[in-house]
């Protein structure tokens, strides 16, 4: 079920990509605008990707932690009211990109605006403030993952670029007398990056909490795995399949399936399983308790991973030579409900999907996921149809993954396009988009969302993601026009309409 007990829907849109004045969208004003327009359009859910710090070409699905918050998606027209910046700072974000999210120019004219308010900080901030922010960077029982991660993040700042795998060995390999010696020497370094995730926490909670307050409930992405440049592999190299110098022995990735034929090489190491099991789960029990802070529902990305992993050889040039190999899903599950109690997941259950990967799925009441753009071909028995849907399950028009419903239609074949116009009775002008919104409204699923992009029927030139391509991504904003009063009643017309 919804995490409400109702039939429910939803918009698709990343924080990157809210409409601001600060060349990427952030906490800020526009986020709470973004909610008004929820509100107005009868929404009961705004599903987000993975908030965490971004790496390897911007992606949220590559960050350098598994629990921490993305500092850029800070509002830095919060510190200008908080008093920790002048108004006058911030006009140069305001030459950036309102269409795409340029993330060369807001790391170089962002970043040093989050140092300058930080050095203010102290003098600025009330006693009450300076005492939560102290009570937070202390509280090792809440975030023991926060000293590992400022240290992480406080070296790669006095290194400089490149993987921690390239440090030297007595940091690479954390020898004891070099961790306590770099722990007091990078202090200012440290206290700095718990003040980033300090903020992240203030902002991003008082933003979930007006969303809350007003019936509308976040729902959150973690993907399975992590990223091997990250302070999680660094800090907890024996929970991964590594060598003896820290380094993969297999990496992560899919078999060829709809995206790619020589499937997907995404590199992340794999877990050591065994290890997990020793420790009783403690580090999946942590990541998913932190998460769950954050967001109502959590969707987590390559469900199947729980039921068994695609290894790769780590020197594969693509995925196609991998193998599958168990993971321990019913065990961890276990563990993790006996711990938190019962979760609000959804299995991110795409791809190559078993009989197995639905019994873990279906255990534990998990939803899974339908997508519109996958139903077309194979006939009336593709389970993505809608007349296949149980009630728990949440329908996509398409994911950020996915082509712009109008650009799948405007390349889909000729069969696939046909067997639309037989099924849903329409369109009959090319845009889809709309059609499928209302096919998802009008099913018997209980989570029905779409990206915005199909809210505005854009084209293939709004798309978000495009799997196993490095350039280009993450990229796309919406602006506060689109955001129309016509649209909110339109919308919720159509929601009235499905009972909804």
């Amino acid at each position: 079920m919804s995490a409400s007990g109702k039939r429910i829907s939803g918009i698709l849109l990343h924080v990157t990509s809210l409409p601001s004045r600060t060349g990427i969208g952030d906490l800020g004003p526009g986020a709470f605008r973004f909610v008004d327009f929820l509100v107005r359009s009868r929404q009961k859910a705004w599903q987000v990707l993975p908030l965490g710090p971004t790496g390897y070409r911007d992606s949220p699905y590559q960050s350098p932690s598994s629990f921490a918050g993305n500092p850029l998606l800070l509002s830095v027209e919060q510190f200008v009211e908080d008093g920790l910046l002048e108004a006058s700072d911030i006009r140069p974000l305001a030459d950036l990109s309102t269409d795409r999210v340029d993330f060369s120019g807001v790391i170089h004219h962002k970043m040093p605006l989050l140092e300058k308010a930080y050095s203010r900080f102290d003098s600025v901030a009330g006693r009450a403030e300076k005492h939560r922010f102290e009570v937070f960077r202390t509280a090792a029982t809440v975030r023991p993952w926060l000293p590992d991660y400022s240290l992480f993040c406080a070296l790669k700042d006095e290194i400089g670029p490149g993987q921690w795998l390239n440090w030297e060995p007595a940091i690479r390999l954390r020898d004891q007398g070099a961790m306590a010696h770099l722990s007091g020497k990078l202090a200012g370094r440290i206290r700095y990056h718990e003040w980033l995730q300090y903020q992240f926490q203030r902002q991003w909670l008082d933003l979930k909490q007006y969303a809350n307050t007003q019936g509308i409930q976040i729902i959150g992405d973690t993907p399975i795995f992590v990223s091997l440049d990250s302070s999680d592999v660094w800090a907890h190299p024996s929970l991964f399949k590594l060598d003896e110098n820290a380094r993969p022995r297999v990496v992560a990735g899919v078999p060829p399936d709809y995206f790619s034929e020589t499937g997907q090489l995404w590199g992340n190491p794999i877990y050591d399983w065994d290890e997990h099991i020793k420790t009783k789960f403690r580090w999946w029990i942590q990541r998913i308790k932190t998460n769950l802070q954050f967001v109502d529902r959590l969707r987590i990305d390559h469900f199947r991973g729980f039921e068994a992993c695609w290894e790769i050889p780590v020197n594969a040039v693509n995925a196609v030579n991998g193998k599958w190999v168990e993971a321990p899903g019913h065990a961890l599950f276990d563990h993790v409900l006996e711990a938190l109690g019962p979760i609000p997941l959804i299995a991110e259950d795409l791809g190559v999907i078993t009989p197995p990967v639905e019994v873990l799925r279906d255990k534990y009441g998990f939803p899974g996921m339908k997508i519109l753009q996958f139903a077309w071909e194979n006939g009336a028995k593709n389970q993505d149809l809608p007349h296949h849907y149980p009630h728990n399950c949440i329908v996509y028009t398409g994911t950020h993954d996915n082509d712009t419903s109008n650009g799948w239609f405007a390349s889909a074949g000729r069969g696939a396009t046909d067997y639309v116009r037989q099924y849903l009775g329409g369109p009959m002008d090319g845009n889809v988009a709309w059609t499928f919104i209302r096919a998802a409204l009008a099913s018997v699923a209980d989570t029905a969302i779409f990206p915005m992009q199909d809210l505005l029927s854009l084209d293939t030139a709004a798309r978000m993601n495009y799997p196993g391509r490095e350039e280009g991504n993450w990229l796309w904003r919406c602006s506060q026009a689109a955001l129309t009063d016509d649209l909110a009643r339109t919308l919720a017309g159509a929601i009235q309409t499905y009972g909804r």
